[in-house]
């Protein structure tokens, strides 16, 4: 099956879907009651997900959410996010936007406040606003082959001046039983354009199907498996590899079934939800830094090929050091800041070729004879 018919299949069945609910799209999922009181029975209805990546988002971020259908994570999510937070949802189906727009001033009002939009795209192409391209196509229709190749110039420059999703704009990109409902060709361009759309530090929380055996070409040529969510999946080690591939850091499995969703030709498939980082590209500088790696392994290899062994001190450029500072590794280490401290003016380019050991008058300074009286306990008692 070709990339049209990938794509035709899809936007047949979850234009379907939006009229009249069908429960062989979606996996059971547990959301939090309390985010479900205000919601529409209309939305509650028409959700087709497979996990809750909503669960994982904080006060005040501004959200994306691809695939967002009748709205109803990013209707839980604008209550995670609150006023102060923001939510986008992305769909290219009409019917299922028509129904998320239809019932967004309903959750706004018994909110409180509007937080919440929808905008029309596809989600490997978050720059074309489909809208936008739309008024300008009845504007100037396809007639003849000049006129298509002016369409597709017009697409370019939609994206450049007028983006659907600007880079860096975002917090968390969010997705539940999307992802492998692209064809084939484009999917190595959506992870590229979740890595573009968020801001540095930002994550993706992804909530989606996936396989533990290659899905046999046979297979990926049914529409009603792929449009069904099944024949599309990655497996569960090409999904981790594509987020690497895109330049993500830090990957983490937060959720994975134990349980398939469904078995076909011996084949199973579950939901997983995986996290991913966007931020550890940019220049390595040295700040006499250093880390502790705290176990409980012997030894781990991070996704720059940094390998550390438990309970040794490692000198780190300081791109590497803020990394490890937060998410997701910041409770696996120590951190060891210079005695005096280096400006990130004053730092000097870090040989990034391989790991060393630190040595502690590295960061105490080599001159360093410091005599001090004993602390108190930690508890602030008395040590015996």
């Amino acid at each position: 099956m070709n990339a049209i018919l990938q794509e035709k299949s899809v936007k047949q069945r979850y234009a379907a879907a939006a009229r009249t609910p069908e429960a062989a799209l979606c996996c059971p999922v547990n959301y939090d009651a309390k985010y479900l009181e205000i919601l529409p029975q209309e939305v509650i209805e028409k959700d087709y997900g497979c996990g809750n990546p909503s669960q994982y988002l904080r006060a005040g971020e501004t959200v994306l959410d691809l695939g967002s259908g009748t709205g109803k994570v990013c209707f839980i999510a604008a209550q995670i996010v609150g006023s102060e937070g923001k939510v986008i949802g992305i769909d290219m189906t009409e019917e299922m936007l028509a129904v998320a727009r239809r019932n967004a001033p309903i959750v706004a009002e018994r909110l409180g406040y509007s937080n919440v939009e929808f905008r029309k795209g596809r989600i490997q192409d978050l720059a074309l606003n489909l809208e936008l391209l739309d008024e300008a196509l009845k504007k100037r229709p396809i007639t003849d082959a000049a006129s298509f190749l002016a369409a597709d110039d017009l697409a370019a420059e939609l994206r450049a001046r007028q983006p659907l999703v600007a880079g860096g704009s975002i917090d968390v990109v969010i997705s539940n039983c999307v992802l492998n409902l692209v064809e084939t060709n484009s999917k190595q361009q959506l992870f590229r354009e979740i890595f573009r759309v968020l801001r540095k530090g930002g994550r993706a929380v992804i909530s989606d199907i996936v396989s533990d055996e290659e899905v046999p070409e046979e297979m990926q040529n049914d529409p009603v498996l792929w449009s069904g969510c099944v024949s599309g999946a990655f497996t569960e080690e090409a999904f981790l590899a594509a987020f690497a591939e895109a330049g993500f850091f830090g990957m983490q499995i937060l959720r994975r079934d134990d349980q398939p969703w469904r078995t076909v030709e011996g084949i199973e498939f579950r939901s997983v939800t995986v996290q991913a980082f966007k931020g550890k590209q940019g220049p390595c500088y040295e700040r006499d830094q250093a880390v502790i790696y705290l176990g409980p392994f012997k030894e781990v290899l991070d996704d720059d090929n940094h390998r550390i062994e438990r309970g040794r001190r490692y000198a780190v450029c300081d791109k590497t050091y803020q990394l490890y500072r937060n998410e997701p590794y910041k409770q696996h280490f120590a951190f060891v800041d210079p005695i005096q401290a280096i400006s990130p003016q004053a730092a000097r380019p870090f040989e990034c070729s391989g790991m060393r050991i630190r040595h502690p008058k590295e960061s105490k300074g080599q001159q360093n004879r410091l005599t001090t009286a004993p602390s108190q306990c930690c508890d602030g008692g008395r040590c015996p």
